[in-house]
């Protein structure tokens, strides 16, 4: 009798298990259904958003992706210009933007002309660097209106004032770089740039400076969305031709 009993309630027992485990199953198969709308509903909210940022975070991606590649040769960089200071305009800003080049080798200003050095000559006074880059133009270009005339006899002075200050430290004069094909069309005295970079060569010759030709690395790849700034993956190409030409 006992051990009837005791079967019965083993029986029982294992009938309310399957019976939980069914009631379980359902719950969850349940659950599930109903989180599938909601995840749907979800994800459309989530990929309306990402659409309406879409460049912002392509332009994040890039500049990471951009990052990732130079960093490897971002030290060496660093090391090679620890005695340069590279001036110039907001091309020449990027450097400290995408941490290509230590702060102290980077003295510029957004949107600077040659006309307004005085903040930036004093910097690199208090800097006393071996080697200086000099790098502007193209906001010279544009509030000169294509006067090259004009722009030469400005860098003309900021050299005389730099040499003044420090005489033992040795000048390269960088070329201007050109605009994307687009923005030459869209702004037409951007097609200048040939010219004022003849002058400044005409100019460099004739004031024993060296003159570093950058024409030649721009390409349609590397311009940002506004034809004029330029890419991370740009600035490697531009501080190797600086240390080949300076011997860094």
């Amino acid at each position: 009798m006992k051990r009837r009993k005791k079967r019965l309630m083993i029986i029982g027992l294992f009938l309310i298990i399957i019976l939980f485990a069914v009631i379980l199953t359902a719950e969850v198969i349940d659950y599930f259904s109903r989180s599938k709308v909601d995840t749907s509903e979800g994800i459309a909210v989530i990929k309306a958003a990402e659409n309406e940022n879409i460049k912002d975070i392509e332009k994040k991606i890039d500049r990471l992706d951009a990052k990732d590649e130079t960093s490897g040769s971002s030290q060496n960089f660093k090391s090679r210009f620890s005695n340069s200071v590279v001036m110039g305009d907001s091309i020449t800003e990027a450097l400290k933007e995408y941490d290509i080049l230590n702060a102290s080798s980077v003295v510029s200003k957004i949107g600077v002309q040659l006309d307004g050095l005085d903040e930036q000559i004093e910097t690199v006074k208090e800097i006393n660097p071996q080697i200086i880059f000099l790098s502007y133009g193209m906001n010279d270009l544009l509030a000169t209106e294509g006067d090259s005339s004009v722009f030469i006899k400005r860098y003309k002075a900021v050299i005389a004032e730099i040499r003044a200050a420090l005489p033992d430290t040795t000048l390269f004069v960088n070329s201007i770089f050109p605009a994307s094909a687009a923005k030459q069309e869209e702004e037409p005295q951007l097609q200048k740039v040939q010219e004022f970079n003849e002058e400044l060569k005409k100019m460099c010759d004739e004031n024993q400076l060296a003159f570093i030709d950058n024409t030649s690395l721009v390409s349609e790849q590397y311009y940002e969305e506004d034809g004029i700034h330029f890419k991370a993956d740009f600035y490697p190409l531009w501080l190797k031709r600086m240390a080949e030409v300076a011997a860094l």
